[in-house]
């Protein structure tokens, strides 16, 4: 058996479509605050442990978000590189009809890895009900991750954590991995409020400029040459941005990016982990013990999740702005007060299991 505590798994649904050839895992970890939210991932060499471990980490991120969600994922083990189009939403509506029974009650989808909202909409249509998902299109009802909220809430996680250090964001020097949708996206809020960004990346390299650079510089450079590192500055290779002598350093596209093979040059003072897991526990904790502020990625990039929240209110954008601004403002507080030791991660995981546990109490899974 595998091993399960206190929190979960509740259920791991293995499926298999005979006529479409489509294998998959839906994976609901605990539901004790509500419904199971977690994207649909497809790739070729997705595995049931891979989504168990995602499962349980949104249980903690939508209870550190402090939603009415608990956590779950999804996987479908296809490659949608070696597919049509027609056999891609063949699969993602097999997959949506052999888990319908947990839908909307237990589970609820979202786009991850090689989904998107085309395949959302097709998740819903399958099901039945536009509840059965977030992330649809904006036609749908849908609040797309398109429009930013990823990236504002690392800003606004950003921004407290400066006041909380006693320091002003004017002026202090950033540096984004990652040019996509997140990163965009949080150097417009970052320089809106008078942070100078002096460096970004891409995957072709990392643009620095010690005077600073301009988010609609960027964007326009980015859309007409398909790089950021077009512009002018100083170009660097992709893994130097995250040992630029900077303020504030945001790691947004891949995991382990700071590790032990660089985490003594990180220069940054604040690290607001834009992307999952960009450091793992131990590297992080290296860098806590010299004194840098870590911004957990489950505190810093939850805006996707609570614009999820959002969309299954039906609210609109400007709403969801303001619900990601509180509630990011209100959980970063929270986690820096209860902080010890620097370790801001520990505290974070703490207050999210304990809502989870109060939840489980309330309905009587566990004793108090």
């Amino acid at each position: 058996m595998r091993k399960e505590d206190e929190f979960g798994f509740e259920k791991v649904i293995e499926v298999y479509d005979q006529k479409t050839g489509m294998q998959g895992v839906c994976v609901i970890h605990n539901t004790a605050r509500g419904p199971g939210k977690g994207g649909i991932r497809m790739e070729p060499d997705v595995t049931v442990e891979e989504v168990m471990g995602l499962a349980r980490a949104m249980t903690w991120k939508n209870a550190m978000a402090d939603l009415p969600f608990g956590g779950a994922k999804s996987g479908i083990k296809a490659d949608p590189k070696k597919m049509t189009p027609e056999q891609k939403e063949a699969h993602m509506r097999a997959f949506a009809r052999k888990i319908r029974e947990v839908i909307p009650g237990e589970y609820i989808a979202g786009p991850d890895m090689n989904t998107t909202e085309k395949e959302m909409s097709q998740f819903a249509d399958e099901v039945g009900t536009p509840k059965a998902c977030t992330g649809k299109p904006s036609s749908e009802g849908g609040l797309p991750h398109e429009l930013g909220s990823t990236g504002f809430g690392v800003a606004i996680c950003t921004r407290v954590a400066v006041k909380h250090m006693g320091k002003d964001l004017h002026g202090m020097t950033v540096a984004i991995e990652g040019f996509g949708n997140v990163g965009t996206f949080a150097m417009k809020f970052l320089e809106q409020w008078g942070a100078k960004v002096v460096a970004v990346s891409d995957s072709k390299g990392t643009i620095y400029s010690k005077d600073g650079l301009k988010y609609a510089d960027l964007m326009k450079i980015k859309s007409e040459k398909g790089t950021v590192t077009a512009a002018k500055g100083e170009k660097l290779d992709a893994a130097k941005l995250f040992e630029l002598p900077v303020d504030i350093l945001i790691p947004g596209a891949r995991p382990d990016v700071i590790n032990k093979g660089n985490v003594a040059n990180v220069k940054a003072k604040i690290l607001s982990e834009a992307a999952n897991l960009p450091a793992k526990y131990d590297v992080e904790q290296v860098l806590m013990k010299k004194g840098v502020v870590v911004l957990p990625d489950f505190v810093a990039n939850a805006g996707g999740v609570i614009s999820s929240y959002c969309e299954t209110m039906g609210w609109k954008a400007d709403a969801m702005f303001k619900v990601v601004e509180e509630k990011i403002s209100a959980n970063t507080k929270i986690m820096l007060e209860r902080t010890k030791d620097n370790d801001t991660r520990k505290a974070a995981m703490d207050i999210a299991k304990e809502r989870v546990r109060d939840a489980m109490v309330m309905r009587g899974w566990l004793a108090k």
